[in-house]
């Protein structure tokens, strides 16, 4: 007599949690959506399904339906926390973040040099982290910028938000941060306020309308490439999220923050690779 299979079961929670920590992502700072569905095996079904949805919506929505619905629980629920633990413990809670990508930073780099790697790979990374490096810079420490949040700027979180999912290793939180839109932002999903929902969905949905297929086809043709810009993409970005300027202040547990973020990283992609990526 067969025994009943656990592994479907197991499959289906893993993917509802695998979707939830992919919303958490959309939403922490410094952290990308796009390199956690990389991470997961879920970010090639998922940019077919973007690119193509009336061709690809019966074969590849029923398999991410567990991602999705995770997803949506991961983004909404955690802003609410989210908003109380970074204003409570700003330091704290963002050298956890750097933790978790340090962390992450190995499996992103194997899923990198997946296809090869050729001396233009090292050139693409060296590019993006000097240039993104540079971009963030400026923006937090040479421009002053004040910006009165309004429908079209909840727009432009919309479509940054769209791009950390598609385009992965782009933090939405690292472009909303040094202009002040972070916190309202965040602030309006945990409170499910409309008149911030709704501009962020209509900005996401354009985006994914407008730019799916061409990132799609970028990492199509140029996989060694377009990865490992990531990678520097995303060295840069958690480099400036790092609060040097106050972390002696309290320099043990922000080092214990960063530990344990690195170490829930590294247990997190050990137990996923147990799993097969979906083709």
């Amino acid at each position: 007599m067969n025994k009943p299979s656990k592994v479907p079961v197991v499959r289906l929670v893993m993917r509802v949690l695998q979707g939830a920590l992919i919303g958490l992502g959309a939403v922490l700072p410094g952290i990308s959506g796009g390199v956690l569905c990389v991470i997961f095996g879920i970010y090639k079904p998922i940019m077919e399904l973007l690119s193509n949805p009336v061709r690809n919506f019966k074969t590849h929505v029923p398999r991410l339906l567990p991602v999705i619905i995770g997803a949506g629980i991961g983004f909404l629920g955690i802003a609410n926390l989210l908003s109380f633990f970074l204003d409570a413990y700003p330091d704290q809670s963002v050298c956890l973040f750097v933790g978790l990508i340090a962390g992450m930073l190995p499996s992103l780099f194997r899923e990198a040099g997946e296809q090869g790697r050729t001396k233009g790979s090292f050139v693409s990374l060296a590019v993006a982290f000097v240039l993104v490096l540079s971009l963030l810079y400026t923006l937090n420490y040479v421009l002053s910028v004040t910006i009165q949040p309004n429908f079209g700027w909840y727009l432009f979180c919309g479509f940054c938000v769209a791009l950390s999912v598609i385009a992965p290793g782009m933090s939405f939180s690292t472009l909303l941060m040094p202009l002040g839109l972070y916190t309202p932002f965040v602030d309006g999903l945990g409170h499910l306020k409309m008149d911030i929902l709704l501009p962020g969905a209509l900005g996401a949905i354009i985006t994914v309308i407008c730019l799916a297929k061409a990132i799609d086809a970028l990492f199509h043709h140029f996989y060694s490439f377009a990865f490992h810009a990531i990678v520097g993409i995303v060295i840069a970005a958690t480099i400036m999220i790092i609060p040097f300027a106050s972390f002696a202040q309290a320099l043990v547990p922000n080092l214990i923050c960063i530990v344990v973020g690195i170490v829930i990283a590294l247990a997190l992609d050990k137990f996923n690779s147990r799993f097969p990526k979906e083709d």
